[in-house]
């Protein structure tokens, strides 16, 4: 499906509410969707246990970013002149088909979004006029990503939603720093091939009997196996400790079967014959790495400059595998940034935070970035300051946070 092609209109009428109504739904958006997750998990507890990431629910996260994509969208259809919300999109509808999401789950997403609405605005406010229109707002959202995400499913050869396999440890590494390496063969369905850059949701059951999903990018370079890397997440200020990469790490050995997808995910494959800068920091190398991998197998004369940040060389995740994959491209050259500064004897790498000034870009390059919300905003600002296009700026975000980049 084609998202950036223009969505149905709202209705005049519906389009005057909407603006109108858009300032007082967004100065009590935190209100309404936490009132939605605690309405709709209370209806649907499975919901919590077996699909949605309850460290982003403890945080707030899942919350702002269904808040932010609404708004996004409905600031759209009352005002089609502003930009097309196609990227936030498309990342929406990859990571719910990673999931396995449905048509049929939409229904109770807005029975209870709308139930939240009235009970936080009251009846009065949300006249029937009012609740038609953002009613309309909501199902024209929602079929773009059901037609979308039918769409994805269609191309992967499965029907909607079927999209885990049983699938077998066939290696585990553990990289030096603390990252683990997990290579996985389906027991029954191969996996299809996959693009560089795309992403697998893997499911594992916790000590209280919840099934929780994450999503982890993959290494190699397309085959029947899969390797993607699990970074144990640690607690940090109001962050729990990761509960999946924790379990993970301490219990998957090979032999062991896990629940994984068939791959998902929207970054662009290179295609060899444009430029390509790789610009990540921390566990976002990982679709770096994969992309790396792709061009040493089918692209090994591609340019391509390699831009990582990390706060040492020993906390760099895959550093060596990285260093010998642009080794091995005969056009592509490394650089990296360490903010807490290099062990004895390590040499080759920028003291401080990754700053572009002074990196030479090549002219008419693609742009791939990853890493944490803060260092991927701060990075495309940089670029766009420097002239680049914004459609040659291409990101992916590990939180759910893709609004931040509209």
């Amino acid at each position: 499906m084609n998202v950036t092609a223009a969505p149905v209109e709202l209705e005049p009428a519906h389009a005057e509410i909407v603006s109108a109504t858009l300032p007082l739904i967004g100065a009590h958006i935190d209100e309404i969707t936490t009132e939605f997750y605690r309405r709709m998990f209370a209806a649907h507890p499975e919901l919590l246990r077996n699909l949605f990431n309850r460290g982003n629910q403890a945080q707030g996260g899942q919350q702002r970013a269904l808040a932010a994509s609404i708004a996004t969208f409905a600031t759209h259809l009352v005002d089609p002149a502003l930009p097309h919300p196609a990227e936030l999109l498309s990342r929406i509808g990859h990571k719910h088909a990673s999931l396995g999401v449905t048509a049929e789950q939409y229904p109770i997403v807005y029975e209870n979004l709308f139930a939240a609405i009235v009970d936080v605005l009251g009846a009065d406010t949300v006249t029937a006029e009012v609740a038609a229109a953002w009613d309309r707002v909501f199902w024209i959202m929602a079929d773009t990503l059901i037609a979308l995400e039918r769409d994805l499913y269609r191309a992967a050869g499965v029907a909607d939603g079927d999209v885990y396999r049983r699938a077998r440890v066939v290696s585990r590494v553990d990289d030096p720093s603390g990252t683990v390496l997990l290579t996985v063969r389906s027991d029954g369905e191969p996996f299809s091939d996959f693009l560089p850059g795309q992403y697998v949701s893997v499911g594992v059951t916790l000590a209280d009997g919840a099934r929780q999903l994450r999503q982890y990018s993959l290494v190699n370079a397309p085959g029947d196996e899969l390797t993607f890397a699990v970074k144990r997440v640690s607690a940090v200020a109001d962050q729990p400790a990761g509960e999946v990469s924790g379990w993970i790490a301490a219990n998957v050995c090979v032999g062991d079967l896990l629940d994984v997808t068939v791959p998902f995910g929207d970054l662009p494959a290179p295609t060899g014959d444009v430029p390509l800068v790789l610009i990540s920091a921390g566990i976002g190398i990982t679709p770096m790495i994969g992309i790396l991998e792709y061009l040493a197998a089918e692209a090994p004369d591609t340019t391509v400059r390699v831009l990582h940040a990390d706060r040492s060389d020993q906390s760099h995740p895959l550093r060596e595998r990285q260093h010998e994959l642009v080794e091995h491209l005969p056009n592509a050259g490394l650089d990296v940034w360490y903010e807490d500064g290099m062990t004895a004897g390590a040499t080759g790498a920028h003291p401080g935070l990754l700053s572009l000034d002074g990196v030479e870009l090549s002219e008419g390059a693609h742009f791939y970035l990853c890493g944490n919300s803060g260092f991927v905003q701060a990075v495309r600002s940089q670029l766009l300051g420097r002239g680049v296009l914004t459609e040659r700026v291409h990101c992916e975000l590990f939180s759910p946070n893709d609004w931040l980049l509209g």
